[in-house]
């Protein structure tokens, strides 16, 4: 039985500290705040209930094998989650298009096109997605299943999406997302796939074609709402760490990482104190410990101000009944912004049906710098929201920043193949023995399952050793 300390208490560091204290380890959560979760948090006030940070999941099937590893309750009896459908709506107002696309339909989703784009948009759509089917197949495991092998940023650096052979630019370069989707896709229906991929952080103009399994992932695996809110997602990670003896130190910051005799031997606290362990699991960005206390090669830092994104969020307290037509989840496209609006149909989220809670995001840049931006954007998805309004919070990337501890309230994003290898996180393990990384900040990157992928890469790593390569 090894002593592993965890630091951080995000969902990425808590998926690894239950995976490894199933596997026999007496494993302790170090955090810095007040409680669990990390980016996934829950604001409540006047019956209101809001998330946060992510409001919907995709790849459930990476907490489902969580859960079943970990315990013998499955995901399902430990949260009340359900798929959206529809899918997403799409508002388009320079265009004059609004649409609403179905879930779990390839060929609802083409019709939906069809009648809103125009003749072939579906076909074109599902081509699209064709392709980016056999990119995600051909770099599924390296990305998602398998820890990242040396030399991977030349073996994934090139981009695995087949893209039309149209003009000489392929002769020159890849293409990026964004020339890819004017290509095979053109004008406002293009705006449809780089918008998706813009919700997570990506900048579509500099991102490879292969970003496009972004969209297919979620079309293909659908979105997932746990009814709630998704902290109670968090809830029940936290709880099942509990059920499997993890101790949690809330309040704990961690000054360094200790090392002796060449390898990780434990933490230094901010009291001064020392907590010593065999194997210690950094979950956390790591520019939120001091410059110099990380012993791995300075590249696998993001420096600060690098440029990664925050997110501005808004969270808005309607009076009146949330109508029944309403959809889950609109995408705004305005040209050089969007913005995604929540609208769940939950009774949790709101004091009474005569209320509505609506949550409204952007990634922080030109044009959604600004909470009135986002409020202009959203009431094309919202009839009459300014009329509703009764109260609303704003959550800058600093709010984020002073909550979670993440630098600038930055949001990592996925990690990618193609753009030479510049859209890899760093490796889960690093120069010094019996230290690993984990959560957002680590391969295979951010979102919710890529974050709860690093919990059954990491514990393999420490379970198994330099061996494993996976599950199979």
């Amino acid at each position: 039985m090894a002593r592993i300390a965890v630091i951080g208490a995000g969902m990425g560091a808590m998926a690894t500290a239950a995976r490894l204290a199933v596997a026999g380890h007496r494993v302790t959560v170090y955090e810095r705040g007040t409680t669990y979760g990390g980016a996934v948090g829950r604001y409540e006030r006047d019956g209101f209930t809001f998330d946060t940070g992510p409001g919907l999941l995709h790849l459930p099937a990476v907490y489902r094998d969580l859960f079943v590893k970990t315990g013998k309750r499955p995901l399902e009896t430990c949260v009340d989650m359900v798929q959206v459908n529809p899918a997403v709506r799409h508002v388009l107002p320079h265009h004059g298009i609004d649409v609403t696309l179905p879930g779990a339909s390839h060929g609802g989703v083409a019709t939906a096109l069809e009648s809103a784009f125009g003749a072939g948009a579906g076909e074109r759509w599902n081509a699209v997605l064709g392709r980016a089917r056999d990119a995600w197949d051909a770099t599924r495991r390296p990305l998602l299943e398998e820890p990242l092998p040396p030399g991977a940023r030349q073996s994934l650096g090139g981009d695995p999406y087949p893209a039309l052979r149209r003009s000489g630019l392929l002769r020159r370069r890849p293409p990026t997302l964004a020339e890819m989707a004017d290509r095979e896709l053109g004008g406002a229906l293009a705006e449809v796939l780089t918008g998706l991929v813009g919700e997570y952080g990506i900048d579509p103009a500099t991102a490879p074609a292969s970003a496009a399994v972004l969209p297919y992932m979620e079309q293909t695996f659908g979105s997932w709402y746990v009814r709630g809110g998704m902290r109670a997602l968090a809830t029940a990670v936290y709880e099942r760490c509990l059920e499997r003896k993890v101790a949690f130190a809330f309040g704990a910051e961690v000054r360094e990482v200790l090392v002796r005799d060449g390898r990780a031997a434990g933490l230094l606290l901010a009291d001064g104190s020392e907590a010593a362990a065999d194997a210690v699991v950094c979950g956390i960005d790591p520019r939120q410990l001091p410059a110099g206390s990380l012993p791995w090669p300075p590249e696998a830092v993001p420096a600060r101000g690098d440029g990664v994104p925050g997110r501005l969020t808004l969270l808005l307290a309607l009076r009146g009944a949330r109508p029944a037509t309403a959809v889950h989840r609109t995408v705004v496209h305005a040209p050089g912004a969007r913005v995604t609006v929540l609208r769940p149909d939950d009774p949790a989220t709101r004091p009474d049906e005569e209320h509505e809670a609506v949550t409204v995001s952007a990634v922080t840049g030109p044009g959604t710098s600004e909470p009135a931006e986002l409020l202009n954007l959203a009431e094309k998805a919202v009839q009459g929201l300014r009329e509703r309004l009764l109260w609303h919070e704003v959550r800058t990337p600093a709010d984020i920043e002073a909550a979670t501890g993440a630098v600038g309230g930055a949001v990592p994003p996925p990690a990618l193949a193609g753009a030479g290898g510049r859209m890899l996180q760093p490796a889960n393990t690093t120069a010094v023995p019996g230290l690993y990384l984990a959560g957002g900040w680590a391969h295979p990157g951010g979102g919710l399952p890529h974050a709860g992928m690093t919990g059954a890469l990491v514990a393999g790593l420490i379970v198994e050793g330099a061996e494993f390569r996976g599950s199979r």
